[in-house]
């Protein structure tokens, strides 16, 4: 099953996929076009060749912008002394030579409980471990799209599929430290009304986690200094029967409608509190594209919620919707 959702992850990122890349119906690809350039064609069709549609490549340049790091021109001085140009991916999508490091190591996990035909919810769940498979790590912008262009669109996954795309480190469990205190915001979105926008709404989430955008919320906009202070763990796609449900961990969970008296300092688990909640709202918004005050659940219970994972377990608690 694995097989037919990704393929050899040395070969994606090497560029040598025996396979065709999986179209986007989106068309938000990096696809190589492997074509020889016959002799004659001018630089601007080869240019054009060799490009990323101009949509996909905005998307990445926008939404990885805080995770770039600087190029070291001296760890390519090899590269200078004999001459040859630094070419990035969008330059050059065959012969690149640059990589764009992303601010977090990421890792993609994928599994399908529900094709080996278990008979119920519970032998599923006691069979999760036992299904969940680590695909690839990420490190660069170009590791990334090798790997989007190569895997299944999520508006073809078989129902219980889902994806996992985690910081390096943390599993995509509840037990995981890193988890265990969090929560989630999520929003569950009906199968066919949203079949055409999933693919999108996925890929936008994943540029947002990996560009660490959903880190933006903090005071003065500066980036975490420490894992300890990023919020956000991973994102989850799960396709089920009736619906999509999109998902971001966090690994805080802490109130933010405690009431603090005027001229008393605000406590920290206050502020992180209120960093939650501004991240559901960008989630909302700057993701998922949805005004703040939109319905958008479709008739299922939940519209863009949060809930702790602790919660969410005892299948009780509160729940908190932007």
């Amino acid at each position: 099953m694995l097989n037919a959702v990704f393929q050899s992850p040395k070969a994606v990122l090497q560029g040598r996929s025996k396979f065709p890349p999986v179209s986007s119906p989106l068309n938000m690809s990096t696809e190589i076009d492997a074509r020889s350039v016959s002799e004659g064609e001018t630089a601007q069709v080869q240019a054009q060749k060799s490009a990323l549609a101009p949509e996909p490549e905005a998307a990445s340049k926008a939404a990885l912008a805080t995770a770039l790091k600087e190029n070291d021109v001296g760890s390519s001085s090899d590269l200078v002394k004999e001459g040859q140009e630094l070419r990035t991916v969008f330059q050059d999508p065959v012969e690149f030579n640059v990589k764009h490091p992303l601010y977090n190591k990421w890792t993609l996990w994928f599994d399908n409980p529900g094709h080996k035909g278990s008979s119920s919810a519970k032998e599923r769940r006691e069979s999760w471990g036992a299904n969940l498979h680590r695909v690839v790590d990420i490190e660069s912008v170009e590791e990334f799209w090798g790997l989007y262009n190569n895997i299944v669109p999520p508006s073809t996954l078989p129902q219980s599929a889902n994806y996992y795309l985690f910081k390096d480190g943390i599993q995509p469990a509840w037990e995981d430290p890193a988890n265990g205190n969090g929560g989630k915001w999520s929003i569950q979105l009906p199968r066919e009304k949203h079949r055409s926008q999933i693919d999108k709404l996925w890929l936008y989430t994943m540029l947002s986690a990996i560009g660490e955008m959903l880190e933006t919320p903090l005071p003065e906009s500066k980036l975490p200094s420490s894992r300890e202070e990023e919020l956000v763990t991973g994102v989850i796609l799960q396709a089920r029967s009736n619906y999509y449900r999109i998902s971001v961990w966090t690994r805080r969970a802490d109130e933010w409608d405690v009431p603090v008296p005027e001229g008393e300092p605000v406590l920290e688990s206050v502020a992180v509190g209120r960093r939650l909640v501004e991240l559901g709202r960008f989630f909302k918004t700057e993701v998922l594209g949805y005004p703040l005050d939109a319905k958008v659940g479709g008739g299922f219970s939940s519209e863009v919620e949060f809930q702790s994972h602790k919660d969410s377990e005892k299948k009780r608690g509160k729940r908190a919707l932007v």
